[in-house]
């Protein structure tokens, strides 16, 4: 790529790119372990497994049956247009989508907190006992296994107490864990459609977060500030999956129920064969994701923030070269772990990777810097 469009406005080969990974994460069919230190909702591996092994026979069935195929194709086609017509309504209105995106005021607070200079520990403690579901994971990492061998004292006793276990994971480390179990909690876990595409979400999110923050650090900037944009920047795109799978499963759920009391097998099978619709949630991804990483922050009264200004250029500004320091320090290691994740599918040559690269301005330094990260497991003082 010549120097001239390096940082200009993205080419289409960029962007081709860039959305061949985002559709291997949300409609492709690889199945991937869980990662990091706390695996994501393992114990719906079976039943993810049992549902597609369930609808797979189906299909076959429905495939030597002419007339119970059309019977499948009529009906799918009109679930899933209720599912599409619904998701659209409610895309329509961010307002709505707050309400289930899992994201409020409190979480804000936190994570503008954490990217302070001084952190007022009782003030991050009141914050974080406002959600139950982080006291709960902070609490059981500090019991883990895997934990307790760094607390000197006394490693065999249960803390419970938040303070302690604030104290016990340290201030550097709650820069790192809070975004992290922020994003969990962001999110479609608990969504058996949902297993594997959550997943590589998670891993995806967590590659760039920690290349954001390798970055950061070589470049001396600040290190919670990039990591926390890093993570909100998949604010968006989980809050669709997340509303995608609450209506489909309510919509499949019922209509699978009438079907059963109707006693229409053709019916009950067709509505079971019909999964969710992930090519069609792709692409209210590609609409609605970026624009949503802002505007849920802005709902929350939060527009003035950094964390909101960074995601607001990245939704707005159509090339590199208009990005601030942070900006540009998340769209940097977005574009390291979409190469890295293409590279371990095997969907990207050598001539691609340099292009992206090259847009991107990662120079040699960076390049080695990130390669030598643990993007395996979340790395904690």
């Amino acid at each position: 790529m010549s120097k001239s469009v390096a940082g200009g406005v993205r080419p289409g080969v960029i962007i081709d790119i860039e959305h061949r990974l985002l559709k291997q994460l949300i409609v492709g069919k690889q199945k991937v372990a869980a990662s990091m230190f706390d695996e994501l909702d393992r114990e719906l591996e079976g039943d993810a497994n049992k549902l597609d092994i369930e609808r797979d026979a189906v299909l076959e069935r429905l495939t030597k049956q002419i007339q119970a195929k059309q019977v499948f194709e009529a009906v799918s086609a009109q679930l899933i247009t209720t599912v599409k017509t619904t998701l659209d309504n409610q895309l329509a209105s961010p307002e709505l989508l707050l309400k289930h995106s899992g994201i409020n005021e409190t979480q804000m607070l936190m994570l503008e907190a954490l990217h302070q200079k001084n952190i007022d520990l009782n003030r991050l403690r009141l914050l974080i006992t406002d959600l139950p579901w982080l006291c709960r994971d902070l609490t059981n990492m500090v019991n883990s296994p895997t934990f307790r061998h760094k607390r000197q004292q006394r490693s065999d006793i249960k803390v419970t107490d938040i303070k302690l276990v604030l104290n016990f994971i340290g201030v550097e480390n709650l820069r790192m864990l809070i975004p992290y179990y922020c994003l969990r909690n962001w999110l479609p876990t608990g969504h058996a459609n949902l297993l594997w595409t959550t997943r590589k979400l998670w891993r995806y999110a967590m590659i760039t977060g920690i290349a954001a923050k390798a970055l950061a650090q070589l470049n001396e900037q600040d290190i919670a500030l990039s990591y926390s944009c890093a993570l909100l920047y998949q604010l968006g795109a989980s809050v669709v999956l997340k509303n995608g799978a609450k209506v489909y499963e309510s919509i499949w759920g019922n209509w699978l129920r009438e079907a059963s009391a109707s006693r229409d097998k053709e019916l009950y099978d067709a509505v079971l064969a019909t999964e969710f619709p992930a090519e069609d949630v792709y692409q209210l991804v590609l609409l609605h994701s970026h624009q949503l990483n802002w505007q849920l922050l802005s709902l929350l009264n939060f527009g003035e923030s950094e964390l909101t200004k960074v995601q607001t250029e990245l939704g707005n500004h159509l090339s590199y070269s208009e990005l601030s320091t942070f900006g540009a320090i998340v769209a940097r290691a977005s574009c390291f772990a979409k190469v890295m994740m293409l590279e371990d599918m095997r969907m990207i040559d050598a001539k691609e990777k340099r292009l992206m690269y090259d847009y991107y301005e990662l120079s040699e330094q960076e390049v080695i810097r990130l390669k030598g990260q643990n993007y395996r497991k979340l790395d904690l003082i």
